[in-house]
């Protein structure tokens, strides 16, 4: 009796064994097509004719592919496994459907996809919605376009040309060296890449609000500044003790700041005392009037200030972090870029002092120094832009309200493209005709970074200003990487100034 019980036993022990590894397996199966099911399938299903959609993977409810994306750029020595994977599973199209961010994404990768994407203003907009919540809705960039294109020139207009471009060279260069100079007194280690982005805001601040202003706002946008900037790639939850809620009180805070100068501005304009200076962004922004030909009210001018200091910092200070990064690494190029600032030193005339427009137009090697670190570093990893209606790219579908992302990164370390892609050769750039969408560090189309020319300037004054008097010692010289939001090593590039 007893041995028949324990056969009854065992055998609906094994069938509970199987119905919950079936139901367990069942359960992973639904979920893990549970994406796919609803934006592949569900949400065409009034559709007259099937329309292909990108391969791919969308990945979990909710979460999409996110665990993967983020392991891949944060816990790898390879971030451009990402893309591998989906390239080895679904081909080598150039294009793939997944879910990131909280979206339905597609993932192009070729220059004539990305080319296609970022000059096409008709189809596509803008898409990212955590930095539309922190800096403005009121920002330049998702206005209309027409008057985009009229705040654009307005906003271009104090940062480009070379007469423009002349009149910050003295200011950058006094801003590089007596920031050298104090890294350089302090006993301790400073962490290269934050040091930097301090630097540079100093500079898009006087820029934005002229040297009489410029100067005393810096210190009071500092702090909040950068809570802003820390919360703009974390999770958009708005609770206490979140970073996307300390960015967003700081955003209130910048905010209050901004609206009391802008006021101070005005009155100070009305006042002539700025007859004879040049015109700061701000001082433009002022005069400027919309298709209403009514003056632009305090909250919008707030937005395009806040705008343009967040891209007018970040990414300048991560190029030259870059830069300084590759020459340490690579002594031949550091010394050949070096005899290059010493020639212009040794042709310049005793009387001048400091940089000019035609020494830095004398770069040409230090500026293939520039473009190699753009390109190796990537320091803007994708560019993200939101389909207006339902669009065509290379034969597959992309419905309207998916967001696309342009993935710089994968084009800029493409073997076919960019030979020995890892290798840091400036030399690639003798004589390069590139052709348009290979080359993506400051994006493409109406939306092509303004300040371009003058972040290179920064670089280039930067260079300058460290290569004849100081050199860097990196304290983790074998530091691990992360690459998400930004490239950069995981100690902030964690370094020793010191002064020749």
């Amino acid at each position: 009796m007893s041995l028949l019980m324990e056969e009854y036993y065992l055998k609906y022990l094994r069938m509970g064994v199987i119905f919950i590894l079936g139901g367990y397996v069942f359960v992973f199966w639904f979920l893990k097509r549970a994406n796919e099911l609803y934006y592949c399938y569900i949400q065409r299903l009034g559709f007259k004719q099937p329309r292909p959609l990108p391969p791919g993977d969308m990945g979990w409810p909710i979460i999409g592919n996110m665990f993967s994306f983020l392991k891949a750029f944060r816990d790898s020595d390879e971030p451009h496994s990402f893309i591998n994977n989906l390239a080895q599973r679904y081909g080598k199209t150039g294009i793939y459907k997944t879910h990131l961010f909280g979206s339905p994404s597609a993932i192009v990768c070729l220059p004539e996809t990305c080319k296609a994407v970022l000059t096409d203003d008709e189809n596509y907009k803008l898409g990212y919605s955590s930095l539309f919540a922190l800096i403005g809705k009121k920002l330049f960039d998702t206005l209309h376009s027409t008057e985009h294109k009229r705040l654009r020139r307005l906003t271009a207009s104090p940062i480009n040309g070379h007469d423009a471009l002349s009149v910050y060279i003295g200011f950058i260069e006094d801003v590089m060296m007596d920031s050298l100079d104090e890294w350089s007194s302090m006993r301790n280690p400073i962490e290269l890449r934050n040091v930097l982005k301090e630097a540079t805001l100093k500079v898009i601040t006087n820029i934005s609000f002229g040297p009489q202003l410029g100067s005393s706002i810096y210190e009071s946008l500092k702090n909040p500044f950068n809570d802003l900037v820390q919360g703009v790639f974390k999770l958009g939850i708005n609770l206490p003790g979140f970073a996307f809620h300390k960015a967003v009180q700081a955003r209130r805070k910048l905010g209050e700041i901004l609206d009391a100068a802008i006021e101070d501005v005005r009155v100070r304009n009305k006042s002539n005392e700025s007859k004879e200076e040049k015109k700061s962004m701000l001082d433009l922004l002022l005069e400027a009037e919309n298709e209403d030909s009514e003056k632009l009210d305090n909250e919008t001018i707030v937005d395009i200030l806040i705008g343009v200091l967040f891209a007018g910092h970040d990414t300048t200070a991560g190029a030259i972090m870059w830069v300084m990064l590759f020459l340490h690494d690579h002594p031949q190029i550091l010394q050949k870029v070096k005899e290059e600032q010493e020639a212009i030193i040794r042709n310049r005339p005793a009387t001048q002092k400091g940089l000019t427009m035609e020494e830095i137009k004398q770069m040409s090697y230090t500026m293939k120094v520039i473009q190699e670190a753009l390109r190796r570093a990537n320091i803007v990893t994708s560019l993200f832009r939101e389909t207006k209606v339902d669009v065509n790219i290379n034969g597959y579908t992309v419905p309207k309200g998916w967001k696309v992302l342009v993935m710089i990164r994968s084009v800029h370390l493409d073997p076919e493209i960019h030979p020995n892609p890892k290798e840091f050769d400036p030399s690639r750039w003798d004589n390069k005709q590139m052709r348009r969408g290979a080359f993506l560090p400051f994006g493409l189309g109406s939306r092509y970074c303004a300040g371009s020319d003058l972040a290179k300037n920064a670089v280039c004054i930067f260079v300058h200003s460290f290569l004849l008097h100081y050199k860097l010692e990196r304290i983790h010289p074998g530091c691990p990487m992360v690459y998400f939001p930004d490239p950069r090593p995981k100690d902030n590039c964690l370094a020793k100034i010191t002064k020749l």
